[in-house]
């Protein structure tokens, strides 16, 4: 039961994540960053998500450095991801940029290390590294970030070990409805990437609606959503407020029927590229 923002689920190779917990994709390197991600542990984020493509992995690292100080809590409390760029896909490369990451993180090892794309061709030898750095013990879990079935199917034929998440857009005009069934029988987590559409949904009269019953944002529905889905949830944020905010879903419950109106709200709609077919 996903009951506060500690609240984990244990992946399939028995490492816990939270089920909520800060993204940081296009904010960029500065005190505003660093703030946000201090901000989120002070406040009870245990959680904080990153990417060498985005370009802030060295105020993460600040924020995390502060957050943990004015959390009084140690390193080994917080789950940290960070992502392999498509650029360095390949054994050596991906070995290379994961000591890159850690350095600019400046920390001695990360939770979680996604492949951020599936780019054919590459991401299997990018995995190859990936698994060498789990048996050193650098990295405590690997996944991956945007990947269709028939990718997680290619991947898993010659690998060996098993992705523990795979991390897609995921929100109510794009609920992957297929692709989480297959992750749930493979036991691979999913995991949700611009799960508010990128403040796009905040103005829709259905959860408006169910956030006015509640005496919630629509935003907050979205995130309870995702979390009664099943689907673990990053939403981004810069400020205190919305910060505090997004993580108040815990006194709150979707009944059956509003969860199953949410849902119809799908369209297959990306606000991101199409794994299929993207260019980048």
């Amino acid at each position: 039961m996903v009951n506060q923002l500690q609240s984990t689920t244990t992946l399939n190779n028995g490492v816990k994540m939270p089920w909520l917990g800060l993204g940081v994709f296009q904010v960029e390197e500065g005190p505003e960053l660093v703030n946000a991600v201090k901000t989120a542990i002070e406040h009870g984020y245990r959680s904080i998500d990153t990417a060498a493509v985005y370009a802030n992995e060295e105020g993460v690292g600040q924020g995390i450095k502060e957050g943990l100080k004015a959390a009084g809590i140690n390193r080994e409390d917080l789950f940290v991801t960070s992502k392999v760029w498509n650029a360095d896909l390949g054994y050596d490369e991906t070995l290379a940029a994961f000591e890159t990451s850690l350095q600019k993180l400046d920390l001695e090892y990360l939770d979680l290390y996604l492949i951020h794309w599936p780019v054919e061709g590459k991401y299997q030898s990018a995995w190859k590294a990936m698994e060498t750095l789990y048996h050193q013990r650098k990295i405590r879990a690997i996944g991956v970030s945007n990947f269709q079935i028939h990718h997680l199917e290619n991947l898993m034929e010659n690998a060996e070990v098993k992705p523990v998440i795979n991390q897609v857009e995921f929100h109510p005009r794009l609920t992957q409805v297929e692709l989480r069934r297959y992750c749930q029988e493979q036991e691979i987590q999913v995991e949700a990437w611009s799960p508010l559409m990128q403040g796009q949904l905040l103005d829709n009269e259905v959860l408006k609606e169910i956030g006015k019953k509640y005496n919630k944002s629509t935003a907050q529905v979205i995130i309870r959503w995702d979390l009664q889905n099943g689907v673990v949830t990053i939403p981004k944020s810069t400020k205190k407020q919305r910060i505090i905010e997004n993580a108040s879903v815990f006194d709150f419950e979707l009944t059956d029927e509003e969860m199953k109106r949410i849902g119809e709200l799908n369209q297959d709609l990306r606000v991101g590229p199409d794994p299929d077919n993207f260019d980048f």
